[in-house]
């Protein structure tokens, strides 16, 4: 799983999606909070809590932070090597796969020898969710994780 950036609860409580976000974010998956983070792990192009935005939600991490955090964001796709890759949220989807909108909702992509599935970002601060249609491509992505993550399971079993 692969988000912006830490939140305050996040910050607050040392452990990713903990906020209403990540409340939102488990229910779309249809995971309870401990096989979310027992089927996840959380990554983020940040490592630090970049602040609140001045109008609504948090700061996007400017170019020089998300550089910094760089070399982290490679270590961990590097060492934890995933089968899937759930970026969250048009930085992260940007940081991954290169694509700067979230047209990309409800398609898969190879990146980095795993699957990669991006997701709109479930703060409430997006109104990208207000369209119903953006919502149905939305459950086709959100079919395609579980789909990963049941093949994913299968391959485990197999070996």
């Amino acid at each position: 799983m692969f988000g912006q950036a830490p939140g305050v609860v996040e910050g607050q409580e040392r452990r990713p999606w903990r906020g209403a976000a990540g409340q939102k974010l488990r229910r779309w998956l249809q995971l309870g909070e401990e096989e979310f983070y027992a089927t996840f792990y959380c990554a983020s192009v940040t490592r630090c809590y970049p602040g609140k935005h001045p109008k609504r939600g948090d700061r996007k991490p400017t170019r020089h932070e998300q550089e910094l955090c760089a070399f982290w964001r490679e270590w961990e796709l590097q060492l934890v090597q995933p089968a899937l890759i759930v970026p969250v949220g048009t930085l992260a989807i940007k940081q991954l796969l290169g694509i700067e909108d979230l047209s990309c909702i409800g398609k898969s992509f190879p990146c980095r020898g795993a699957v990669a599935v991006p997701l709109p970002h479930p703060s409430g601060a997006s109104a990208w969710m207000n369209d119903p249609a953006h919502w149905k491509r939305t459950q086709v992505a959100l079919r395609l994780v579980r789909r990963e993550l049941t093949r994913i399971h299968r391959n485990q079993a197999d070996r």
